[in-house]
């Protein structure tokens, strides 16, 4: 199971790659469930470093559960609320900054488990109304505040029982003065851990499988019950404004990050988050000097997902780099393809392509905006690729070019695409759609057995300088991942290419 520390309510916890992340392990977003309600609470008790010391506060969490769920259906948790119970020695430091009301801010870690399999959501933004801060020597002298608001919904994708469980809670606690007035310095930020030793699930659901006996039977009339809907795949046609609205964003993360440099993104161990899927991809890339195109694949793609997962709260910005590597009878390579041309305008000339990856993985990295309901997001897929030539024929006449005629360098290849995930739209590494990226085509060398074809194969295919004016649009499959390999996308299809 993965899980998206993402902050924005009742939206399914989901890897967007890369996006999205993907479905990288159990989790899948789907639809709500219909099941009976149950009201949960646990008891806890919070050690927090506080200016008195390490204190144990008493902190209650509640919330509104369904008793069962489908795999892959939303679970909404309703009413939630985190009341924190601060001692009398912890007040000090407000009343000496002539503090008279506190609020506060929580954020508390919520651990999803199933069997051995578990991930963390992030119940954020909690916010506790301003309470009045008792006199020195009022009773006890204590006070309690309560925070609460919505939070991400949460979908299983095997079944079991599955168990919600608090964990860490962080505090960012506010005071003001009688006038209304943020005292100075206005807060406080607390990070505080469970005590050991306590029971501290907050709530089990019970995730029945689509085979499940328990399922709802058949409606007294005799039908069957409506089916239930399945996992959403994106729709196509993101509006045009996509890009714009992420370039958009994307500005404010920087200078979200100039005001406050380095102190709020969170890079996942990614042994936590890691895992392996599979998908084809197939298209066409143009040879912009032959005024045609050469189709592409389908390239069967293993894909590494998460290697690299930051969450910048701050930022209001999800960061996932993964890899893939193209592999075509054990090879790290497209398969070969023919195609035909009108070489200089007017000479057919058909050649066999294979475009070769070479060095690194190609690099995927899916860069999600949080603070938008939508969540938008780009993928930048960069690969690095020799092509060879072979079997080539100019006006029906086999032309020897050699074993190894090839560009004289490899090239960049980059592919981009943009999406959205509520709804799904566009391009989501999960669940594929539609690649676009240019490349410039250096130089060829060691082309032709007798002659050197070398300037012929330059002028008719490769770029212009270094202008990357060679189109090229892919079309991705939805992934099969390992850890689910029961799912609607596995065995991996193939793609229908479009142009």
């Amino acid at each position: 199971m993965t899980v998206d520390a993402r902050t924005a309510a009742r939206r399914p916890i989901h890897w967007a790659v890369g996006g999205a992340l993907v479905v990288a392990t159990a989790l899948v977003p789907s639809a709500e469930s219909a099941a009976a309600e149950q009201k949960s609470e646990v008891a806890l008790r919070y050690a927090c470093p506080l200016p008195s010391g390490t204190e144990e506060v008493d902190v209650v969490v509640s919330a509104v559960l369904p008793t069962t769920a489908r795999t892959g259906e939303e679970i909404r948790p309703e009413k939630v609320s985190v009341e924190v119970g601060l001692p009398a020695a912890s007040l000090t430091r407000f009343r000496d900054l002539d503090a008279a009301t506190l609020a506060a801010t929580a954020r508390l870690t919520v651990r999803n488990a199933v069997g051995d399999t578990a991930a963390d959501a992030s119940w954020q933004e909690l916010t506790a109304e301003p309470v009045p801060l008792p006199e020195s020597g009022d009773g006890e002298g204590g006070l309690t505040l309560a925070a609460t608001g919505e939070v991400p919904t949460v979908a299983f994708g095997t079944p079991g029982r599955a168990a919600l469980t608090p964990a860490e809670l962080a505090l960012s606690l506010s005071s003001r003065t009688a006038d209304g007035e943020p005292t100075t310095p206005p807060g406080l930020d607390v990070s505080c851990e469970p005590v050991p030793g306590q029971e501290s699930e907050l709530a089990a659901v019970e995730i029945r499988g689509d085979e499940d006996p328990a399922s709802p039977a058949p409606t007294p009339g005799g039908s069957d019950p409506a089916p239930e809907p399945t996992p959403g795949r994106p729709a196509e046609g993101l509006p045009p404004s996509a890009r714009d609205r992420i370039d958009d964003l994307t500005e404010k993360r920087l200078d979200a990050l100039e005001d406050d440099p380095g102190s709020c993104p969170i890079e996942i161990p990614p042994e936590w988050v890691m895992t392996t899927a599979e998908t084809y991809a197939a298209g066409y890339a143009n040879a912009a000097k032959l005024n045609g195109a050469a189709a592409l694949g389908p390239a069967f793609m293993k894909v590494v997902l998460n290697k690299r997962y930051i969450n910048d709260s701050c930022a209001s910005t999800v960061d996932v780099s993964s890899e893939v590597n193209f592999d075509y009878q054990g090879k790290r390579q497209l398969p070969p393809t023919k195609a035909t041309f009108l070489s200089y305008g007017f000479m057919p000339t058909t050649a066999t392509m294979t475009l070769e990856q070479v060095g690194p993985p190609a690099a995927i990295h899916t860069h999600t905006v949080t603070n938008t309901p939508t969540y938008p997001e780009e993928t930048t897929v960069t690969a690095q690729l020799v092509m060879r030539l072979s079997d080539v024929e100019v006006n029906g006449v086999p032309l020897d070019v050699g074993p190894d005629c090839r560009t004289e360098r490899p090239f960049e290849q980059v592919l981009r695409g943009y999406g959205q995930s509520y709804p799904p739209a566009g391009y989501l590494v999960a669940y594929g759609g539609t690649l676009t990226g240019y490349a410039h085509i250096p130089p060829f060398t060691d082309c032709g057995a007798d002659e050197d074809l070398d300037p012929i194969f330059t002028a008719a295919i490769s770029s212009a300088g270094k202008k990357a004016d060679n189109y090229a649009k892919m079309t991705q499959a939805p992934l099969c991942v390992a850890t689910n390999p029961e799912g609607p996308d596995c065995p991996p299809r193939k793609p229908k290419p479009e142009k």
